[in-house]
């Protein structure tokens, strides 16, 4: 059989597969053995387990559940809460006022949560209630959660870049650090856009409530300390080379597990409850990245990711071409799987196509996230518009349409990173130095 209809026949496969409501791991798993079987003559047994136990103690995945933890202790604490007293004072006069809350606020907590769907509804359970009963108009309360939540996926310390690092053998840490420069020109565009539309029409916006003096703005500003001290201590400590990301990561969950207590709103009850959410995610992760990481075998065993590249290579498609048609492919895929799914399923025959025209791997992973982010607000799969509904109870359509300006946004991200790609490469190349 040909490779163009062995491809086509364990897409079908996949597909059917998955709209059967089927796991994603056990999906994955399925379609590697149909490869192996039907498509070559290794020992599919053997393969299956080697795989499966090779894969299961990897120590650059050990940073994962650790860093899953401490968003979970986040999200039980009062820091959320602290965050909102702490930025009101410093926002409230700014074009859009409190609509930044969402933007600033969905930044902070994502560079301590490393989770997109964590961040919308720790964010959202704040400051839904508290922008609604103030009188700012619901598109955009919705639309700058839904889309700053994003952040959580791309901003450090993230879940999605350590699935891609640990898909595509990168440097964790190296990533990390890529990913702040256009985790602030994401901040920056949301910002603007709110801003624009703050000026373009001043009646969208409640007038100021009220006034803060400068001694009010820094009172305030204590509660921002220990998310600061968090960040500066997991950041910081991978970028000044004192930690690696699972060392960072067992710093954080200790500094998250201080503050929270610290905090006075933090129990043994919820830290046990800390605990077992994070162990249920952390396994199915772990899971779909098994089940991933034998269909990448068996590809290899079929040859299709070799011809692949060879047939890409042979086309002699330019970068941008290619960047064009892969943004395509994966906005479409991330409509119907979640990030971690849209990652682990595509790498293994996406970085072959990559590698053979040139492109930085760790250029790629960065656009592939902010990529993958754009699939959080976009139905019937965004992760971000589902957490939403089920804080607000609207509609899923609506949330979306009020998303869409940040979608474009991101769009926009995307494109300034393909021109300028010094944007993601600046930060890590100063580590080398």
């Amino acid at each position: 059989m040909s490779d163009p209809l062995i491809a086509l026949t364990l897409l079908a496969v996949l597909i059917a597969l998955l709209a059967s409501g089927l796991w994603v791991a056990i999906s994955l798993s399925i379609v590697g053995l149909v490869g192996l079987v039907a498509f070559s003559n290794a020992p599919s047994g053997l393969i299956l387990a080697t795989t499966f136990w090779g894969h299961s103690h990897s120590w650059a995945l050990t940073a994962l559940p650790l860093f899953i933890l401490m968003g979970e202790i986040l999200l039980r604490s009062r820091m959320s809460d602290d965050m909102f007293t702490g930025l009101v004072p410093w926002l409230s006069r700014a074009p859009g006022r409190l609509l930044h809350v969402n933007v600033f606020g969905c930044a902070i907590f994502a560079a301590v949560s490393g989770s997109s769907a964590a961040t919308a509804a720790t964010i959202g359970r704040m400051s839904i209630p508290e922008l609604t009963k103030r009188g700012y108009p619901e598109s955009l309360i919705l639309g700058t959660l839904a889309g700053s939540a994003t952040l959580g996926l791309l901003i450090p310390p993230s879940i999605i870049l350590i699935v891609y690092g640990v898909a595509t053998e990168q440097s964790i840490a190296r990533l990390f650090i890529a990913g702040i420069l256009p985790g602030v020109m994401l901040i920056s565009l949301f910002a603007g856009y709110v801003a624009v539309r703050a000026w373009m029409n001043p009646d969208l916006i409640p007038p100021v409530e009220q006034q803060f003096s400068f001694k009010e703005k820094v009172m305030a500003s204590r509660r921002l300390l220990p998310v600061a001290l968090l960040i500066g201590g997991v950041i910081g400590s991978i970028y000044g080379g004192l930690a690696s990301p699972t060392d960072a990561a067992a710093l954080g969950v200790v500094l998250a597990t201080i503050l929270a207590w610290a905090s006075g709103s933090f129990s043994w009850a919820l830290f046990a409850d800390a605990v077992m959410s994070a162990t249920r995610t952390s396994c199915m992760i772990a899971l779909i990245l098994l089940g991933a990481a034998f269909l990448s075998i068996s590809m290899g065993f079929t040859g299709l990711p070799r011809n692949l590249a060879a047939w890409i290579s042979d086309m002699d498609l330019s970068v941008t071409a290619l960047l064009v048609a892969l943004t395509l492919f994966f906005i479409v895929l991330g409509c119907f799987l979640d990030g971690i799914s849209v990652i682990v399923l595509t790498t293994s025959i996406i970085m072959p196509m990559v590698t053979a025209v040139g492109i930085d791997p760790l250029w790629f992973g960065i656009y592939l996230v902010i990529v993958v982010e754009m699939s959080q607000i976009t139905p019937p799969v965004g992760f971000n518009l589902f957490v939403i509904q089920g804080l607000t109870g609207i509609d899923i359509l609506r949330i979306a349409k009020a998303a869409f300006p940040f979608f474009l946004l991101l769009l926009a991200g995307v494109i300034l990173i393909c021109i300028f790609p010094q944007i993601v490469t600046a930060l890590p190349n100063l580590m080398n130095r």
